[in-house]
């Protein structure tokens, strides 16, 4: 038996369920004390999501209006977020999946359904939802920015990998000669001599020099590459593969460029706004945390020092903890499927 109490529940003068959609959002709403349930279409745009919570707030001058939707954030949660008379309850969607089969089991659904069912779900379990109480513009700011960075340094990954097969087919000796294809050295080589036969007709003392302007300091090392350029033999000479490896070799060389200047452009944010958050010094003062880890430890642990009563619920939401299942006579331990991914991935 669990011995926490639940915390008591604020009185709202009416409840909105939202079902959300790319050009439209259907809502249901419920006053309080009445129980009648009206439905309409709420317009993706700006203009109209202002008149809508306007609306709302003319209507219930006088006490605030709780909202549920299936999302924690988004385009519409950034919009509502605005309005203090609007209180938000993100659902989680496997939870409103999961809701929707125990009156749908055969997977039927619509969008004004859905809506009524989020409504139906904060009128009777609302003390199971989270209300959304964002942290500090800062903290979020970080937040954001370090989810989107590394879905930069992924897509470098796999634009990297891509060049890498490319090359295997025609180039593959540039795969040795540098550690990482999207160095900049290694593009800039393969920008100037996209094939091995066009290396192999320059001059030494000019790639020795190329080799020097890009760092390559290490003269032996840069002593075997001239040698294996000069012995190297070419993977084909089928003008097909050629002429397709070389056009794909361009472009991954463009794209890779473009993301390594992003990528930099978000560090120095990340940078400005870590060294002047306030909670800078608790976290930079952590063994092993770096520029990159330290923004990421201030966006999961956040501003609210109150939103996790232990160091276990912190594990169990960003999933690090195990779920236990026992029945009957069996019982298991495995990992936790549902939880925030960039979450997970801090901490691990």
């Amino acid at each position: 038996m669990s011995d926490r109490t639940v915390p008591p529940q604020p009185n709202f003068a009416a409840y909105v369920g939202i079902d959300w959609g790319d050009k439209k959002h259907a809502w249901a709403l419920q006053a309080e004390g009445s129980r009648q349930i009206e439905e309409g279409k709420l317009v993706h745009t700006p203009e109209a999501i202002q008149e809508w919570a306007a609306g709302l707030q003319q209507r219930f001058p006088t006490g605030r209006v709780a909202v549920a939707l299936e999302s924690s954030r988004g385009p519409l949660v950034f919009a509502l977020s605005q309005y203090e008379h609007l209180v938000l309850y993100p659902i989680h969607p496997t939870s409103a999946a999961d809701y929707r089969k125990i009156f749908q089991p055969s997977g039927a659904k619509s969008d004004g359904v859905d809506a009524t069912m989020h409504l139906d779900m904060l009128l009777r379990h609302r003390d199971k939802l989270r209300p959304l109480n964002p942290d500090t513009p800062e903290t979020r700011a970080l937040q954001l920015l370090s989810e989107d960075r590394r879905q930069l340094v992924d897509e470098r990954t796999r634009l990297s990998n891509r060049l890498g097969a490319d090359l295997k087919s025609y180039f593959p000796q540039l795969l040795d000669w540098f550690e990482d294809p999207y160095a900049p050295v290694g593009l800039d080589l393969l920008e100037r001599w996209p094939t091995l036969e066009e290396l192999q007709r320059a001059k030494p003392v000019t790639l020795r020099k190329f080799l020097r302007e890009h760092g390559c300091r290490d003269e032996a090392k840069n002593d075997e590459r001239l040698e294996a350029i000069r012995t190297g033999v070419t993977m084909t000479t089928d003008f097909a593969v050629i002429t397709a490896g070389r056009a794909a070799a361009a472009a991954a060389v463009r794209l890779l460029r473009e993301l390594a200047h992003s990528i930099r452009e978000y560090d120095r944010q990340i940078e400005g706004l870590t060294q002047a958050h306030a909670d800078y010094a608790i976290f930079a003062s952590l063994p092993g945390a770096g520029k990159v880890l330290i923004p990421r430890l201030i966006a999961a642990f956040g501003t609210q020092r109150d939103r996790y009563q232990s160091a276990a619920e912190l594990q169990q939401y960003s999933g690090i903890a195990p779920v236990t299942e026992a029945s009957g006579q069996q019982h298991w331990v495995h990992w936790r499927w549902s939880c925030p991914k960039f979450l997970r991935q801090t901490f691990h």
